[in-house]
């Protein structure tokens, strides 16, 4: 069988400081990533591209398994690297989340128009992501992550820098627009790395460090706007701007030349085609988590409140502890869970896990049994996102950018519309968003046991 031979440039590391690292992740590989940092950001600096899945002629078995063995170790530091991306993408997003509202009521904007500037944010994103990802099929992962990233920190600053209603809107679009070319992307890029059967372990780590962006973003921003409702977002726009520096020198390339030119000519399909096609299920999956849960997310501060007097720091107390355990779920368990069960199976669990916690919520009024009922979602979203996302990935037939793209999409489509179905049955009754979201998640699961069959066998060029 042919091996796997990795072509790239780097200054001698001892096999000594990773065989120790590698020990550590058999056991946890969650808790190695703080300690894999160090190494990898030297290791990155002075590595050309990722190591391309090229074939070549390995000389006996052996030589196969050591130079697996390579690819592998290369993969789980660059996987490190981008888990950080990830986080510190994201802590951007977070710092500023509880504090948007405030600062644009303080400029004279009204509830109505507060909604707009989270709708067109994720509107921008719905339709430029797609975008950003061919063009990434095309021109490589690495100059479109910069340019999100640095997008991301301009606007960010900008917005802070707002005396107006309208040029918060104006800047809050063109963030939407620049930064749906990063975290997409970063998708991509595991994708290109890991082989099939590693994938969702690969999609699990980089969703750990999504979570966990948004268990300390909030706390961040929270203490930054003592100082005033613009400092987050100056802090928001720095922390993006330090991560621009960190990909620019330290993130290689993970889409070799070759395979560009090959994805131009065989891969000119329209961005959006895959949603209607075999993979719709897929796609359905993501989209109706997505939205159920942006509902829960814009309900459920106002149903705790109004039916038990918590506040918004009880509230706090709560989404850390359902941060927390998605983010262990995504960057601990999906990897094992997948191997001994499959991504069909674990997408199955979590499902239950998401639909036992909608129907869940309106049965208790204790603080304990609510944050319990909250972890069930922290656990149910890593297991789905992650698993489907793999599962779409190694079925595609188009470019990985593109498909990350249109993942990205169905994301914020679920954003756009979720709060805005919540809000509206939530009107009519205070536990109705929490039984929409269980029957959903009843629905679905009856779809995804029915349909799974149908779906495409995984494609070898998804793979390659």
């Amino acid at each position: 069988m042919p091996g796997q031979v990795v072509k790239h440039r780097s200054r001698h590391v001892t096999n000594t400081s990773w065989n120790i690292l590698d020990n550590i992740s058999s056991h946890s590989y969650f808790f190695s990533i703080i300690a894999r940092l160090a190494i990898t950001a030297h290791v990155a600096c002075l590595t050309s591209p990722f190591p391309s899945r090229k074939v070549e002629k390995a000389n006996n078995p052996l030589e196969q398994i050591f130079v697996r063995k390579e690819v592998d170790v290369v993969n789980k530091k660059h996987l490190a690297l981008l888990f950080f991306i990830a986080f510190f993408i994201m802590l951007g997003f977070g710092i500023i989340i509880p504090i948007l509202p405030f600062f644009a009521e303080k400029l004279g904007a009204t509830s109505f128009q507060i909604g707009v500037l989270f709708a067109s944010y994720n509107i921008m994103q719905l339709v430029f992501a797609p975008i950003w990802g061919a063009l990434s099929d095309r021109i490589g992962r690495k100059p479109l992550i910069s340019f999100g990233l640095f997008g991301f920190s301009i606007t960010f600053i900008l917005f802070g820098l707002a005396d107006s209603y309208t040029e918060m809107l104006l800047y809050r679009i063109l963030g939407g627009i620049v930064s749906a070319a990063a975290l997409p992307t970063v998708t991509a890029m595991v994708a290109d790395l890991f082989p099939s059967e590693e994938r969702a372990k690969g999609m699990g780590v980089i969703g750990a460090g999504i979570g966990l962006s948004f268990v300390f973003g909030p706390v961040i921003g929270g203490l930054l706007s003592e100082f005033g409702f613009a400092v987050p977002f100056y802090a928001s726009g720095i922390v993006a701007l330090l991560t621009f520096f960190l990909i620019l020198f330290a993130l290689p390339e993970s889409l070799p030349k070759e395979k560009r030119a090959n994805l131009q000519k065989e891969q000119r399909q329209n961005p959006l085609v895959s949603l209607f096609g075999s993979m719709s299920l897929l796609y359905g999956i993501l989209f109706t988590v997505s939205f159920a849960f942006s509902g829960l997310e814009t309900t459920f501060a106002l149903y705790i409140s109004d039916l038990y007097g918590f506040t918004s720091k009880d509230l706090g107390y709560m989404f850390l502890v359902m941060g927390l355990i998605a983010a262990a779920v995504q960057g601990g368990l999906i990897g094992r869970m997948v191997k001994q069960l499959g991504e069909a199976s674990v997408l199955v669990i979590g499902m239950i896990l998401y639909g036992i916690g909608f129907f869940a919520i309106p049965l208790s009024g204790n603080f304990w049994v609510l944050a319990l009922i909250l972890s069930l979602f922290g656990a149910g979203q890593g297991m789905i996102r992650a698993t489907a996302t793999a599962m779409i990935t190694q079925r595609t037939t188009q470019g990985q950018g593109v498909t990350s793209g249109a993942i990205s999409s169905m994301d914020s489509l679920g954003r756009i519309l979720g709060p805005l179905a919540g809000g509206a049955v939530y009107q009519v009754s205070h536990s109705g968003p929490f039984f929409l979201g269980g029957v959903l998640m009843v629905l679905l699961l009856l779809w995804f046991v029915s349909g799974y069959r149908r779906l495409p066998e995984p494609s070898t060029q998804a793979q390659s």
